[in-house]
């Protein structure tokens, strides 16, 4: 089958998911709005549980494309670890459906599983590293205990998500993400780290 039907489908529901959810879309209704007929679905996907972990799949591997890209043009630490802070800000700004997290979380284990993971096997080790580059290029703070902190920048995500704490009917999800980590960073960059990311603060 064209990978790259398959892959304009997947781009296509991953930004009819975000803005009007998941759950609460029939499969007929998701096909309608992709334009693609159940045969060529099928082809592709055994159902929306399969669609809904593909997407994630999918988005996973462009998050990942986009860092390469990211680093092959920043070599500073601090400025790697903020322009990835302004990617998650950029990419929770595209969420519009309020329940779209819940969705995941409630409905679609597998997907949250995969996220998860995902987060446990790249996101720390990058986050694990490049604070350890930071300390070495002195834009850090020499007393950070790294383990320590990149669990903390890990865990912050799930806050920010957990709709007990911050009801998405009540607060901007990428506003939260950007309060918490924004003045974080802040905390944890030498002076030296503070002016040459003074351009990121600005911008956030």
């Amino acid at each position: 089958m064209n990978q790259t039907l398959r892959d304009t489908l997947l781009e296509e529901a991953i930004q009819l998911f975000q803005t009007r959810g998941i759950t609460n879309l029939p499969l007929e209704q998701i096909m309608a709005k992709l334009d693609v007929s159940p045969t060529t679905f099928r082809e592709m996907f055994q159902d929306k549980e399969d669609l809904v972990l593909q997407v994630t799949q999918y988005d996973i591997e462009r998050q990942k494309r986009e860092h390469a890209e990211l680093f092959k043009r920043v070599d500073n630490a601090v400025a790697r670890l903020l322009s990835l802070l302004e990617m998650g800000i950029r990419d929770l700004r595209k969420v519009t459906a309020p329940q779209y997290f819940a969705d995941l979380i409630q409905d679609y284990p597998q997907a949250w599983e995969l996220g998860q993971q995902h987060l446990a096997e790249y996101s720390y080790p990058q986050i694990h590293n490049l604070l350890n580059e930071g300390i070495l290029q002195k834009t850090l703070r020499g007393d950070i205990n790294i383990a320590l902190v990149s669990k903390i920048i890990i865990e912050q995500l799930y806050m920010v998500l957990n709709e007990q704490i911050f009801p998405p009917s009540r607060y901007d999800v990428a506003e939260v993400f950007r309060s918490v980590y924004l003045y974080y960073m802040r905390g944890l960059c030498t002076d030296e780290g503070l002016k040459s990311a003074a351009a990121y603060f600005a911008r956030m």
